[in-house]
């Protein structure tokens, strides 16, 4: 009986020692190797290192869960399945945990300087309107042409008094018309700008709403795969217990 009992002991002791070497090794964060449990997420100074930094998420994310399945596998074939499972849940939670920090400050990053850059451009671009204003204001106005309108004998090959009247009036009111054009011009170009500003803010805002949902999506998924696992875990080891007795 005791010599029957001495492999099985073997093997839970070989099981204990391997989960525990399991946890011993924990996933380091990238910023100079602080384990998940405490992460400190390293600052964003640019948009290329934003980018940088979001690749390099999306490739440990899969590592980790690639890791996680290999680890799956190998709980099957131990003794205390549950407690290894657990272990290697807890490991993969701890790892993407510590992934979506950075990335979430990553992402940050990126939309904060997309607004920056958003709100210089429209300020140069109001400064650059306000410069404009002040010197069509500064120029002095363009002194009245003197007309002379004394009678004159008018050639009797030229026009007569009542035709240069005629043209003269013409020319007033082309002159008029021409510049009730351009101030229609000026207020449709400021209302195609405030326009414009307007759009921008509501793209920016719509940007946001989505990466917002991502990430609540992306939340979601992480839940069903952590459900469905424990689900799986469960059935596996109702069928190693049935299996036993």
């Amino acid at each position: 009986m005791r010599a029957s009992l001495k492999p099985l002991g073997d093997m839970i002791a070989i099981a204990v020692l391997a989960a525990g070497a399991a946890l011993a090794s924990p996933v380091m964060a990238q910023d100079g190797g602080q384990p998940v449990g405490a992460p400190r997420v390293p600052a964003t100074q640019s948009v290329e290192q934003a980018n940088t930094t979001l690749a390099t998420v999306a490739r440990d994310r899969a590592a980790v869960n690639e890791e996680f399945s290999a680890s799956e596998r190998v709980c099957y074939t131990k003794f205390f399945v549950n407690n290894c499972l657990d272990k290697a849940k807890e490991k993969r939670r701890a790892a993407l945990a510590s992934l979506h920090a950075i990335e979430v400050e990553a992402d940050h990053f990126k939309r904060a300087d997309s607004v920056q850059k958003r709100d210089a451009d429209l300020a140069e671009r109001a400064r650059k309107d306000a410069e404009d204003q002040a010197q069509r204001a500064a120029q002095a106005p363009k002194e009245p042409k003197v007309i002379d309108d004394t009678p004159r004998a008018a050639p009797s090959s030229g026009p007569s008094l009542a035709q240069r009247e005629a043209e003269h009036d013409a020319k007033v009111k082309r002159q008029q018309s021409q510049e009730a054009a351009e101030a229609g011009k000026r207020a449709a170009n400021a209302a195609a700008f405030e326009q414009k500003k307007t759009d921008s803010l509501r793209r920016q805002a719509d940007v946001l709403k989505k990466q917002d949902e991502s990430s609540k999506r992306q939340v979601a998924k992480e839940a069903a795969e952590k459900k469905r696992a424990e689900t799986e875990a469960k059935a596996a080891a109702a069928a190693a217990a049935a299996s036993n007795k």
